[in-house]
This record gives C-alpha cells, sequence and structure tokens, in this order.
C-alpha cells in the first residue's frame, strides 16, 4: 500500500499490557527521515499482528502456495462451547453454587464431558488432549482426576438437596403432575465396603450381579428433578412415603399430584399416606384388583373397550374412579407370551409324567411346582400324583394333568384390559387426561434408558465408596437435565427430520455435528495463532436453534 510519501508499513509496540500495530510511512525530507502516523490496530493477539506485519511487506505466500498455512493442531470446540452456554443460559451454575468457584466449572465440565464423551473421569480427564473442554472451564494443562473431578464430586454430594430444591422449584408448580419411578443398575467387581451394592431384584434381568437401586422424580413432560441412590435389595413400594414427603416439604409444594405404577402406589401406602394433605395420586391396578372388582361387580368385561375410557365410581368410596381402558397390541402379546408358556409348561409336565424310574410322590411334586414356579402358569393346571398301578413296588407314583381350558379362555378375553385409577376430581381431571398422565411414567423409563446405556452410560460405575456412587448417579442426573433441555430446544430440527431411511438427525448425529467444529492452531509464513473452523449450513441451524455463539 502506498501512500504520498511512500509505502506503508506496520509497527508492532509491545509495551503496553496489550500489543498495539501503528501504521506508519517513512520518507525523507531535505535529508531527514520522518514519520507520518495513519492509524492503529488494536484488540488483535501478538501472532495476529505479526501476520499482518507480514502482508504489509509483501512475504505472505499466495493461498495456492503449500507453504502459505499449516494447521499444528486441532481440538474439539463446537460441542463443549454450546453446551456449556445452554448450562450458563439455564443458570445452572447457579443452582450448583452461588458463586463463582473453580470446583464449579469443575462440575460443569464433568456435566457437559458426560453427554459429549460419557466413560470414566479419569478418561474424561485425558480429553483435554483432544477438546476444548477443560480450557473452556478455566483448567490451564492437564486436569487432575482427584482434585478437578473426585474433590469436585465430593461438594457437589453436599450440595444436591439444595440444587434438587431449586429444580423443584423452577420446574413443579403447586397441583402440578409429579412422574416417580425406580430402576436397578448392576455393578461388576468388588464392592464389599459399600451398603448400597448390594444383591436385589434386577429390573433388568441381570442376575447374579449386585447392584443399587436408582428413584427418580420428573416433572410432568419428563424433566429431572431428583435422582436418589437406595441399597439393591430395596423394594419398589418402600419408597414412596419418604418420595412424596419430601416433595411436599423438601420443595415446599403444597398440593401435588403423585404419578407410580402399580408397584409403587400400593394399598399399605394409600392407607399410610391418606392423611396428607393436598396429596392426590395416579396409578395402575394390579391385576389381583382388578379381579376383586369384578368379583365386587363394581365392573365388567364390557366396560373395557379399544377407542373409548368408560369411567367407573367405586360405590364403598365415591372419591375413587377407575378408568378402564384396553391396549390391542398389549393383548396381542400377552395373548403369545402365554401361548408359549403354556406350551413349555406342558412339555415340562409330560416329561415329569413319563419319568421311568422309581420316584416318590415328594420328588414328584416338588419338580412339578418348581416348573409351575418357572413359567407361572400353575393357576391353569389341575395336577395330582397317583400311585403307579403297573409297578408292584410302592415308591413309585405318577403324574396325572390338564389345563384348565375354560379359566384359560376366561383369562386371554382379559389380555390388554388395565385400569387407571386414582382420586383427583373430575372437575380438575378428565378420565382420558387421567389415562394421559399416567402414561406420562414412560418419559421417566425414557430418562433411565438414557442415563444407563442409549447416551450417558451411568454404568460401569468406578467409585467403590458408597458417597461417590451418589455422587456420580447425581451428576449423570444433571448431564441428562442438560440434555433435556438441549433435545426441547432442537424440537424443530428433529420434527423437520425425515422418516425411515430419509432420516438425517438423531441427538448423538447433533453432538457428532458440533464435535466437528474445531479450534485450529495454524501457522503462516512462521506466524502462529488459533483459529475455529467456519460453520456449515447445518452448525448455523443447530448454533442458532441453542442460541449459542460459535
Amino acid at each position: 500500500m502506498q501512500t504520498a510519501h511512500g509505502n506503508i508499513h506496520l509497527e508492532i509496540q509491545t509495551s503496553r499490557k496489550n500489543p498495539v500495530g501503528i501504521l506508519r510511512t517513512t520518507y525523507r525530507e531535505n535529508g531527514k527521515v520522518k514519520h507520518s502516523q495513519h492509524g492503529r490496530i488494536s484488540g488483535c493477539t501478538l501472532e495476529q499482528l505479526k501476520l499482518l506485519q507480514s502482508a504489509f511487506r509483501g512475504e505472505v505466500l499466495p493461498q495456492s502456495s503449500p507453504q502459505a498455512l499449516k494447521i499444528l493442531h486441532s481440538k474439539e470446540y463446537g460441542a463443549s462451547a454450546a453446551l456449556l452456554q445452554l448450562a450458563k443460559q439455564l443458570e445452572l451454575h447457579r443452582m450448583i453454587y452461588s458463586r463463582t468457584e473453580p470446583w464449579v466449572n469443575d462440575i460443569l465440565a464433568m456435566v457437559v464431558g458426560r453427554v459429549i464423551f460419557a466413560g470414566s473421569k479419569l478418561s474424561l480427564c485425558h480429553q483435554h488432549k483432544h477438546s476444548c473442554l477443560w480450557e473452556l472451564c478455566g483448567v490451564e494443562g492437564a486436569p487432575d482426576v482427584e482434585v478437578h473431578c473426585y474433590q469436585a464430586m465430593d461438594r457437589l454430594l453436599a450440595r444436591q438437596a439444595a440444587i434438587q430444591t431449586r429444580l423443584a422449584k423452577r420446574h413443579i408448580k403447586s397441583g402440578h403432575l409429579v412422574l416417580y419411578d425406580i430402576t436397578s443398575s448392576y455393578f461388576e467387581g468388588d464392592y464389599h465396603e459399600s451398603e448400597l451394592v448390594t444383591f436385589g431384584y434386577n429390573r433388568d434381568g441381570k442376575k447374579g450381579h449386585e447392584q443399587v437401586v436408582i428413584g427418580l422424580v420428573c416433572s410432568a413432560e419428563g424433566c429431572p428433578i431428583g435422582i436418589e441412590v437406595y441399597p439393591g435389595n430395596t423394594k419398589d413400594s418402600t419408597t414412596v412415603i419418604d418420595k412424596v414427603q419430601e416433595i411436599k416439604t423438601r420443595y415446599d409444594i403444597e398440593k401435588i399430584i403423585f404419578v407410580g405404577d402399580r408397584g409403587m402406589i400400593t394399598r399399605s401406602n394409600l392407607s399410610a399416606l391418606k392423611d396428607e394433605e393436598g396429596l392426590h395420586t395416579i396409578t395402575a391396578l394390579t391385576h389381583a384388583d382388578i379381579v376383586q372388582l369384578l368379583n365386587r361387580k363394581v365392573v365388567n368385561r364390557d366396560l373395557f373397550d379399544e377407542k373409548n375410557i368408560h369411567e367407573v365410581i367405586d360405590p364403598n368410596n365415591p372419591k375413587k374412579r377407575y378408568c378402564l381402558c384396553r391396549n390391542p397390541a398389549t393383548a396381542q402379546r400377552e395373548s403369545e407370551t402365554r401361548r408359549r408358556l403354556l406350551v413349555l409348561t406342558a412339555e415340562g409336565l409330560e416329561a415329569i409324567a413319563h419319568y421311568q424310574q422309581k420316584t416318590t410322590a415328594e420328588v414328584l411334586g416338588a419338580r412339578v411346582g418348581k416348573l409351575l414356579a418357572k413359567y407361572k402358569m400353575g393357576k391353569f393346571v389341575h395336577w395330582e400324583i397317583n400311585a403307579d398301578a403297573s409297578h408292584k413296588t410302592s415308591n413309585t407314583h405318577r403324574l396325572v394333568w390338564h389345563f384348565d381350558e375354560e379359566k384359560i379362555a376366561n383369562e386371554k378375553r382379559f389380555d390388554g384390559c388395565y385400569i387407571i385409577t386414582t382420586d383427583v376430581a373430575s372437575s380438575e381431571l378428565a378420565a382420558v387426561e387421567v389415562v394421559a398422565a399416567y402414561r406420562k411414567l414412560m418419559l421417566v423409563e425414557q430418562a433411565f434408558r438414557n442415563l444407563k446405556t442409549v447416551q450417558l452410560e451411568v454404568r460401569p460405575v468406578y467409585h467403590k465408596k458408597d458417597d461417590r456412587i451418589r455422587g456420580h448417579v447425581f451428576l449423570c442426573m444433571l448431564a441428562y437435565y442438560l440434555q433435556w433441555h438441549l433435545q426441547q430446544r432442537l424440537a424443530p430440527l428433529f420434527e423437520a427430520d425425515g422418516n425411515g431411511k430419509d432420516r438425517r438427525w438423531t441427538f448423538r448425529a447433533v453432538i457428532d455435528s458440533l464435535r466437528q467444529i474445531t479450534r485450529n492452531k495454524v501457522r503462516i509464513n512462521g506466524v502462529e495463532f488459533y483459529q475455529n473452523s467456519e460453520l456449515t449450513e447445518e452448525q448455523q441451524q443447530i448454533a442458532k436453534l441453542l442460541e449459542a455463539k460459535l
């Protein structure tokens, strides 16, 4: 660039706090060297100013030259930056702790890292070589897993009750639905010092493994509010009373509609909670309860309809409403399952009946009992053990059995039928709304799927201490809280997506797309600086939905 006095050059002054570029020309006048200043360049790094200085000197190579640019190193940037910005927008850091402290940023790094990378805390620490996550959270260099993870988790666990109270106040209002369910998560390895990890009924069918039980509270929309870890042998129903009282007292909610499945809200729990003011419940009846209503002639099978919901009021308790439903898909599944189990039962009984060696009635009876307990088809079987007349010895017996076909036919008529019961007045919730509220429990099941397998992978759990196990599970819940809000903002993207083979977007696909936005260390003509990659149209769309500046 030329002026009337000559070529413009850039001088860099580094004596100030931030480097400044001075645009000047140097010329001779009457034998003296003089300078003319044309402007200042501020707000740039020293590396950027050096690059500009090279450009003014004409030393920058053309873009087509392979020596013009080298990318020295790249780190994931987009996903970490976007999710951290979302966490700040949700004021998650303020919920964790009101003051800005380093451990709070460590927690944010673990919450965001759980969504993006999952894995152990140690593996997340090693991600600093490949991701800007820890750097964006204020950790320079390699994070220390003991300091930045374990000690931070201990601080987080101490804040769990306060954090969940703030979440409840934000997402649950008086009179709103509260969804509650529990699951189990199995462990592998030695946990002999733990009081939480023990054997119990595994809801995933993982036999032979110790486990813990996890209870999750969600809002009516499925947003996670609170989580608790119980010993692995905890029964579903034993957690309900304390959880209801906790929601009403600790969360300071005067009136709630507590929604739980048939294993949660039992008769004994309802009896214990009958005097609890402002509490209403929605649940499903057990098979035994439905049979009792049929025997009392409160309901009959003709009221179960696939299209309409019939409502019946209990004559012995006018506040008790029964909403009768029938699901054809469930009916077909139950019918096929029973048919398969009956076949297996018949094969097993025939094998016992044709047993040729000498045996006693007690041995045969034990075998029959074990078989019927295995397939749970005993109510359809009539059986007896008689002495085998074809043998002279008295200690040889034969099994005689047959199915009760009438009872099987009656049971088939009942396939797919279920009853939702509530004490909420019809003026507040119509029958169709009561059933819809119960079906919202699938949102809690969806949360468990994400926590356990699909996205966040709560297991395997590498922590051996009970408090660390609790802290880890709570951390995973906060990660799901962030993921839940992320999915809400991305709803337009998912709704506009194709179907089947034309489907483009999943939650993981969004994260993978954001991870492709990198922060690159670049060298041009010996000058090094950092430059983020340009966003594609899809990435720009995602960033706009998330209100993230990338």
